[in-house]
Parts: structure tokens; sequence; C-alpha cells
């Protein structure tokens, strides 16, 4: 019995080493992937501000002097810009083992991944060599990029409504509550034109209205899939954290297996040494 569980000891062991392994290219994939989407962020950025000032609101657009619309487009780079390094600045390698990770190259071995819980600010370390941590902080990571995104389009959109493009009296919380919506989809592509979010509100006192104040509000709204849509470099880099993840799954469920054989096989030695007729 006890070589039995000494046996399935090296079998954790060695999926240890390979979830581990799997971990640096999971941080590696991703690292490279969040390069690519803050430029591509920064590009439909740009993209959408233009459409919704020139063929959603281009009367409003016109309005502005020369100057008003170059603080306006510089004020739009620089949001982009932000968020661009915001997306890398959740991500980032430390060695494991303290000064032990010093020596030589073996310091290249074991690599944590760390990122900024959003609600704390504080950090998380997940374990590389457990699967259930590892698919958490890929999970936590997933949902930080959605924040950045959404927080980026509800920037812009204050942005362009203090510019004079949006309407004055747009209502905030019905812009965020639509946003919010349309986010739960956010991994489709939507018909019309990209990161741009179409709806009808009724906003009182609108002299412009004809029909009981319905008034047709066009607004920033970036969404992942449909930026990973229109960049191939950016789609690849999807496609490769996938077929990552897949592998992470697979060693994941052996690696549960494996502490299920384990905890029996001490049961069964348990049992047997407490045992006496």
């Amino acid at each position: 019995m006890a070589r039995a569980i000494e046996r399935i000891e090296r079998d954790i062991a060695a999926l240890k080493e390979a979830i581990r392994a799997i971990a640096v290219e999971l941080q590696t994939a991703y690292a490279s992937y969040l390069n690519t989407l803050g430029l591509a962020v920064r590009k439909q950025l740009i993209l959408a501000s233009y459409h919704l000032c020139t063929q959603g609101y281009p009367e409003n657009f016109l309005h502005l002097s020369l100057n008003q619309r170059q603080q306006l487009q510089q004020a739009i780079r620089k949001l982009g810009q932000l968020a661009s390094e915001e997306l890398l600045t959740y991500i980032k390698s430390e060695g494991i083992g303290g000064d032990e990770g010093d020596e030589g190259d073996e310091g290249d071995e074991g690599v944590t991944p760390v990122i900024l819980d959003t609600s704390t600010s504080e950090p998380i370390i997940a374990d590389t060599s457990n699967p259930i941590e590892l698919a958490k902080w890929q999970q936590n990571l997933e949902e930080v990029t959605q924040e950045i995104l959404k927080k980026l389009s509800h920037d812009a959109n204050l942005l362009l409504q203090k510019a004079g493009i949006l309407p004055k009296k747009l209502p905030e919380p019905i812009l965020a509550a639509a946003a919010a919506a349309a986010s739960e989809a956010s991994g489709e592509v939507m018909p019309g034109p990209p990161n741009l979010l179409n709806l009808v509100i009724e906003i009182e006192n609108e002299q412009q209205s004809e029909d009981s104040g319905l008034t047709q509000i066009m607004a920033i709204n970036l969404r992942l899939g449909e930026i990973e849509f229109a960049d191939v470099t950016l789609s690849s880099e999807r496609r490769q954290i996938r077929s990552i993840l897949l592998q992470l799954n697979k060693l994941g469920r052996e690696y549960q297996k494996k502490h299920r054989e384990r905890a029996i096989a001490e049961a069964e030695a348990a049992w047997r040494a407490s045992w006496f007729e």
C-alpha cells in the first residue's frame, strides 16, 4: 500500500511540473494578447469616435471650433493610451521560491502569475502547480479586461458629452444600464457599426422631438468580441489561449483524479493500520 501511495505521489509531482509549464505558456500568451489588445483598443476607440462624430452627430461635431475638435481628438487618443497601459499592469511575472530562484537559470522554471484584484487593489498570486487556482487567475484576468473596456467606454462617452457631441440631457444611469446589457453578449458580433451602442430613450422636454419625447442615442460601447473580430493577430492569439486552456483542463482533470486516488489509498492504509482483531 505504501508503494501505491508513493507511485501516486510521483504521478502528482509529474502533473504539477506539467501544469507549471502550462502556466508559463499561458501567461506568456496572455502578455502578448493584452499587448495586442491594447493597440487594437486604441484603434477601435478612434474608429468608433470617428463614426459617432461624423455619422451619429455630424451637426454637433461641426459646431466645434478647430481647436475644440483637436482637443477632443487628443483626449480620445489619451484615453486609449491609458487603457492600453492599464491592460498590461494587470499581468506580470515574479519568481517562485524567493532567493532560491536567483541561482542560475533555475528561477526561470517557475513563474507566478500576478494580477490586481479590482475590488481590493490587492495582488492575487496563483499557485501555478494547482490547476484550480490557475483557472481562477485566468477568469479573474478576463473579468479585469472586461472592466477596463467598460470603464473606457464610460469615460469616452462622458468626454463626448462634455464636448457637446452627445446630448447633455442623456441620463447616465440609462446609458450605463444599456451598456451593461450589451456587455452580457460581449463575445458576439452585433449588427451595425462596431463598438457603438444604439438605443431609443425618452427624454423629457426635448424640443426637437415629435414622437412623445423618443430620442435615438448613439454611444461608444467597446466590446471584446468585436475588437477581436476586427484584428487578425488578436483573433489568432485568442485561439492560442483557448488551445492552452484545453491542455490545462485536461491536466486539471487528471490532477483531481490522482488526488482522489491518493485520498482513497491513504484512507485504506489508515483503516488497516487501526484495525485489530
